[in-house]
């Protein structure tokens, strides 16, 4: 008996889990998920790395230096309009993301890892979400006890590169 026609090919199983996502907390109940394929590296790194930057919106906290690349480090439960970063911290929790061949820096509260979501999990977020979200979110996952938004890369990266020009 052939054993390798029972098994499942690793990327079918894959597919059958579903995408894999960057999880990070925005708010005390609000996730948000990123495609990994556009996440790069999540570094936590002291607040006096980041240079601040005068006439820049306040979602932008400002550059940051990271193995000689710059990047604009923005705040992005803020640039969501949700609930800023607190300013009396030590360090912030970033993720490098990259879409196309502009890298933007997100601060968030914390980076909870990696997770799989399946495509069809994913709701529309009008109705459930602020419209002023509905431009940087792809659709929503309810859980239990919070609503985990799915980003839109592109479009954070586009709104914080016309913000920082």
């Amino acid at each position: 008996m052939n054993t390798s026609t029972l098994k499942p090919k690793l990327s079918q199983l894959g597919s059958n889990l579903g995408e894999p996502y960057l999880r990070l907390q925005l708010e005390r109940n609000t996730s948000a998920a990123l495609e990994m394929k556009h996440s790069q590296e999540v570094i936590t790194v002291p607040v006096g790395r980041i240079a601040p930057m005068p006439n820049m919106p306040d979602f932008v906290l400002g550059l940051l230096n990271q193995r000689s690349r710059v990047f604009w480090v923005v705040d992005l439960p803020q640039m969501l309009e949700l609930q800023p970063l607190e300013v009396d911290v030590q360090n912030y929790n970033i993720a490098i993301v990259r879409v196309g061949n502009m890298p933007l820096a997100l601060a968030v509260r914390e980076v909870k890892g990696v997770m799989r979501l399946q495509a069809e999990l994913i709701q529309s977020p009008l109705g459930t979400v602020s419209p002023s979200l509905t431009a940087y979110v792809r659709g929503c996952v309810l859980e239990k006890k919070e609503v985990l938004l799915v980003l839109e890369p592109e479009a954070i990266v586009n709104a914080s590169v016309l913000q920082t020009k």
